[in-house]
């Protein structure tokens, strides 16, 4: 940013000697300089909440109650108490408040009073990390309360869980926490050896619930199924039967989603009462610059040189930042930039106060920044949402968000690390409450739903978060659960209404199959099945190993349609901090052998696509426009990939692949117009094929407007004239076997989604398209043709019968 006001260079003046009161003026010097150059789009203040308090139930014993008071929480606020209330009376309930207001009371208070009567517990976290965090909430709990009662002992099982550890945890543990990851892999396929355990489970907490979305949220709510399966088989007579405690950042629909997540009616807690502390919200968008990239289309100043240079003017004022990034790689670059930009100025005393904070750093490594950054010994970290499960650090001023973060739920869990009191009531096991005035600002990146919600504030400031959308119908993701529950004990007719109406379907196609065999009405897994699943966090396949060449050690998996597009040779593959290159992919031994490097550049893949409609499973007609919902076969083959400067994005080259067809059976949403609409489009001028394809991937890029996914979750294919149709077709398809549910969702908001792409097109200040608006990292064509004008003619047309959203 060469016009940026110097920072800080002359230790005598180092703000930190000036106290807190100069901090709220050190961030609004930083909005006027936004305002002074066109960057910043918007402000908005928020104003402070008060609390509302309430007495703990009566039916916490007074140990507990003097536990939680020993941590600042001499009271519940109402929220907290509610959600107690709920799990107490034995009902399953949704806890979706706001960040910072203390869910972790909420769900502790019925859980270790349980513990306290000789019940179980199991907290299930998204991350092995937000587990770690939450171990030594409970055993802080734990140590306080009394000695004349049930102890709570609490153990952490993952992956890196010792073997004698496990044994302790198996036979002692009262408190459990571990992931769906593990429960999936370890503790259900060995249930009989945790059944002491899972005989006296009263409780299963699943914090952060709004994580479990898309196909990972599907195979989660199958793990969940099969969890209640096997704690009815072991479970104690006269035990009460096991409820669910789920907690959320606020999220739409949460009792619709928690009941898709478990299977069991739910009641949701909405009514956030905690404290919040005025903020101001602004956004902000990096200038076009002089740069041209791919068919000569201007470059937008990166996200992460804009993030790195705000975040060193506020450490130069003093004000103690978080700056948030997707990307470990962005993380790293942003505060090394802010540190070279500070030391260059001369202030090499107040570099030395940034850090990144990551995942794949040593548990001691984060505990020591949360630490530095708490004491004031750091003054800013620029981290990815590793930070933002989880931990608690107060007396921060101020968070940069460095592109949207995906959800509205993940934009205000980061924004609300700002303004956090330090009076210890709030974070993992708190009261929750707000602090002191905190500032908040989205930087937009080069992606054309970034630029709609900076220049339509009001599409995020006033509009309620997302619901979850996960779609545990999904025969590709239900069959491998059901061969795993036949594995951990035989299927029964009862036990199918327990994983949806298509169990019955899904179970007689596995039998005919030879996966399962049908012994007097009960389907045991057949000794030639195999449970065809790679992990929870893809939608099934076979599973390719990412093994280091030179030391044979495997580094991870992926499933294979994964592997076409991030795995093949001469892709850079990030894992852990670190980064790979590829040097071949063997599909027929399902191995990607990597070596470690970081050759200057990522790769991106490039795959060319044909698709085919299955059937059409509902239809919207809008004048002369019609849009549709269906299944469909999508055929896709990569090419080539490319590579890219991993800073300002520039094309740097292409390299050709030779990669097998693979075919996806999906669903999707397309949108047509009719021969004489489409022959009036031409006559004006509108370059068809270029038009179809820049809204394309336009209405790719807002998709995640309306339902919770990223853009990688799903694809698209556009023609001029496409044989299926007979008729100018957009498609945009899940990009996962039996679809995710976010076409199908895209279909019930299809006005308001298609109006946002429209005017993310038109809002972008490029002439003729750029990635902020029709340009996709990920086109199989190398984004031609494109017409930016074109696209907004057919929007146009298409919309001109829309119902008003």
């Amino acid at each position: 940013m060469p016009d940026q006001r110097p920072v800080t260079a002359d230790p005598a003046d180092d703000p930190l000697r000036h106290g807190n009161h100069a901090r709220p003026a050190a961030a609004e010097r930083v909005l006027r300089y936004g305002a002074s150059t066109g960057r910043l789009t918007h402000v908005e203040r928020l104003a402070a909440r008060p609390g509302r308090a309430v007495p703990w139930p009566q039916w916490m014993p007074l140990d507990l109650v003097i536990a939680f008071a020993a941590l600042g929480i001499r009271d519940p606020w109402a929220h907290q108490a509610a959600a107690a209330e709920h799990a107490r009376a034995g009902r399953s309930v949704i806890l979706a408040t706001g960040t910072a207001s203390g869910k972790s009371a909420g769900y502790l208070a019925p859980a270790l009073t349980a513990i306290g009567e000789g019940a179980t517990v199991l907290y299930l976290a998204p991350t092995r990390a937000l587990a770690a965090d939450q171990l030594a909430v409970v055993q802080a709990l734990g140590r306080t309360m009394g000695d004349g009662r049930r102890s709570v002992r609490a153990a952490v099982i993952d992956s890196d869980t010792p073997r004698s550890q496990r044994s302790w945890a198996r036979k002692y543990a009262t408190y459990l926490l571990t992931t769906p990851d593990m429960l999936h892999y370890g503790l259900l396929p060995a249930h009989e050896q945790w059944s002491g355990f899972l005989r006296r489970l009263r409780y299963v907490i699943v914090d952060e619930c709004h994580g479990y979305r898309g196909v990972f949220g599907s195979h989660v709510a199958h793990v969940l199924r099969r969890l209640r399966r096997v704690v009815e088989h072991h479970a104690d007579p006269g035990v009460p039967a096991l409820a669910f405690i789920l907690a959320s950042a606020t999220i739409s629909e949460p009792e619709i989603s928690a009941e898709l997540l478990t299977g069991l009616p739910t009641h949701a807690v909405t009514d956030d009462a905690a404290p919040r502390a005025p903020m101001t919200f602004a956004m902000w968008e990096p200038p076009l610059t002089e740069l041209r990239g791919e068919v000569g289309a201007p470059i937008r100043r990166t996200v992460v040189a804009e993030t790195a240079d705000l975040l060193a003017d506020l450490v130069s004022d003093g004000v103690p930042t978080l700056a948030f990034i997707r990307s470990r790689r962005g993380a790293e670059a942003i505060a090394a930039v802010a540190r070279d930009r500070l030391a260059g100025a001369g202030a090499g005393h107040l570099a030395a106060r940034v850090a990144a904070y990551r995942s794949g750093y040593l548990p001691q490594e984060r505990r020591d920044l949360e630490q530095a950054l708490r004491s004031g010994a750091l003054t800013a970290l620029a981290a990815t949402p590793a930070l933002e499960l989880g931990v608690n650090i107060t007396g921060l001023d101020a968070v940069l968000i460095a592109g949207w973060p995906g959800t509205r739920a993940a934009l205000w869990q980061q924004a609300g690390r700002a303004g956090r009191g330090g009076d210890g009531r709030q974070g993992g096991g708190g009261r929750g409450g707000g602090g002191k005035e905190a500032t908040a600002i989205l930087i937009a990146r080069d992606d054309p739903l970034d630029t709609y919600l900076v220049h339509h504030p009001e599409a995020l400031l006033h509009r309620p978060v997302e619901a979850s959308v996960l779609d545990p119908a999904n025969p590709y993701i239900l069959a491998p659960h059901l061969c795993a529950a036949a594995a951990e004990m035989p299927l029964t007719r009862a036990d199918l209404a327990l994983f949806g109406p298509g169990a019955g379907e899904a179970v007689t196609s596995l039998a005919a199959a030879g996966m399962l065999r049908d012994r007097g009405g009960r389907w045991h897994l057949s000794r030639t099945g195999r449970i065809p699943m790679t992990g929870l966090r893809g939608s099934g396949g076979r599973g390719i190993r990412i093994v280091e060449e030179t030391t044979g050690r495997l580094v991870g998996t992926m499933d294979e349609p994964s592997a076409h597009l991030l795995a093949h040779s001469g892709a850079v593959y990030p894992h852990q901090g670190e980064l790979y290159l590829v040097t071949d992919l063997d599909l027929a031994d399902a191995v990607a052998m990597v070596r470690q490097c970081d050759p200057g550049y990522v790769t991106a893949a490039r795959q060319l696509t044909t698709i085919e409609i299955s059937a059409e499973q509902r239809r919207a007609e809008w004048g002369s426009a019609r849009v549709v919902f269906g299944d469909v076969v999508v055929t896709g083959q990569v090419t080539s990939f490319v590579k890219r400067s991993p800073t300002s994005g520039r094309y740097l080259g292409e390299e050709a692949l030779d990669l097998p067809l693979r075919t996806l059976r999906t669903r999707a949403i397309w949108w047509t117009i009719p021969p004489d609409r489409r022959d009036h489009l031409a006559a004006t001028g509108v370059d068809l094929p270029g038009a179809a394809h820049a809204a394309e991937h336009a209405a790719i890029g807002l998709l995640p407007l309306v339902a919770a996914c990223d853009r990688w979750d799903v694809g698209g294919v556009s023609a001029d004239l496409h044989p299926a149709t007979g008729r100018l077709t957009v498609f945009v398809y899940d990009g996962h076997e039996g679809g995710a549910g976010f076409a199908e969702r895209g279909f019930g908001a299809a006005a308001r989604w298609l109006r946002a792409t429209r005017m993310a097109i038109a809002d972008c200040e490029c002439a003729t398209g750029c990635p902020s608006c029709v340009q996709s990292p990920k086109c199989g064509n190398g984004n031609s043709p494109l017409s930016k004008d074109g696209s907004l003619a057919l929007l146009d047309l298409v919309l001109s019968g829309a119902p008003q959203a």
